[in-house]
């Protein structure tokens, strides 16, 4: 048994797939040019746990190697949470509130120009920025620190989707990528861990789809090598993985507080695929082989020169 006591064996029966992909043809230049890093060093994942969110997450951070490595004095920073659903905070099918905002005050400190916090949501955009609580979490912190005009939360906008090559990709050659996340210098990913009817769990690679427009259900025919693909393209600079409260089960919109359990941690990365590794063990004990996108984010070689490439570093 598993934590929150499921078992793996029906856990993994939930997550299903099929084969093929069609993807439209026309294409405009792409706006940055942009690789996955590759490192031949063991990545370290920062881990904290404790009862409070934000000091948990400087300590993960820290423990990563700290906000100066990831983000610059005058970088356009996006943060990019998961608001994908109208629930609330502890129904834990999106990002915690205080994990956006701690994230966002360390980019601050380190001197960002700009911090942009948005997602393509899945139910209606409005309802899922109120009652997940992060619109009012990063609007009221913006105000109190007098950083109103650089911390900004917004609603993504339909015209600002532009058809991007994906320059090595082996399934999706091309897709409508948001403007802003292709033109940030740094974008920060900070997921929520939970579970997910058709991938197993989502965490950081699969967090990265609200960034994407058109048809998103489609990639899920096959979608391992298409979160590959897209982090060819956009790689996350950081990822900051909430596994504050967990969606067990029914995943990934949940709504019945039975199938959450509070893991009090977080995890933190300057290696998206070491982040989410990591996570998958901890809080839902896979291994990468039972996971299909992680094992093809192993195989794929653009996150480690070997598949044992990530230790934890206690914060």
């Amino acid at each position: 048994m598993h934590p929150g006591g499921f078992n793996r064996r029906d856990f993994l029966k939930a997550a299903g797939g099929a084969a093929g992909l069609a993807v439209a043809g026309g294409v405009l230049p792409s706006l940055v040019e942009a690789a996955a890093p590759v490192s031949s060093k063991t990545a370290v994942v920062g881990a904290a746990s404790g009862p409070n969110v934000s000091d948990n997450v400087r300590r993960a951070v820290t423990a990563a190697g700290g906000i100066g490595a990831f983000v610059s004095r005058g970088d356009v920073v996006v943060l990019k949470p998961n608001i994908g659903w109208d629930r609330k905070p502890e129904q834990a099918a999106d990002t915690n509130p205080e994990l956006v905002v701690a994230v966002a005050e360390l980019c601050l400190s380190a001197g960002a120009k700009s911090v942009k916090v948005f997602d393509r949501t899945c139910n209606e955009p409005r309802r899922c920025y109120v009652n997940s609580g992060i619109q009012d979490a990063v609007e009221k912190f913006a105000a109190k620190s007098g950083s109103s005009g650089v911390l900004r939360i917004y609603h993504v906008e339909d015209r600002k989707f532009v058809r991007t090559a994906i320059p090595g990709a082996t399934a999706m050659k091309e897709w409508d990528l948001y403007k802003d996340a292709l033109e940030a210098d740094k974008v920060i990913n900070l997921p929520v861990a939970k579970h997910h009817s058709l991938a197993g769990i989502t965490l950081g690679l699969k967090n990265m789809m609200g960034i994407m427009g058109g048809n998103r259900g489609q990639l899920h025919f096959n979608l391992s090598d298409c979160l590959v693909d897209l982090q060819r393209r956009i790689p996350a600079r950081l990822t900051v993985i909430d596994a504050t409260r967990v969606l067990l089960r029914n995943g990934p919109s949940g709504g019945n507080l039975a199938d959450v359990k509070a893991f009090n941690t977080v995890f933190a990365s300057g290696n998206a695929l070491a982040a989410d590794l990591a996570a998958a063990d901890r809080i839902f004990g896979f291994k990468p082989s039972e996971v299909a996108h992680l094992k093809k984010a192993i195989e794929s070689g653009l996150w480690f020169a070997s598949p044992a490439g990530y230790r934890i570093a206690e914060g």
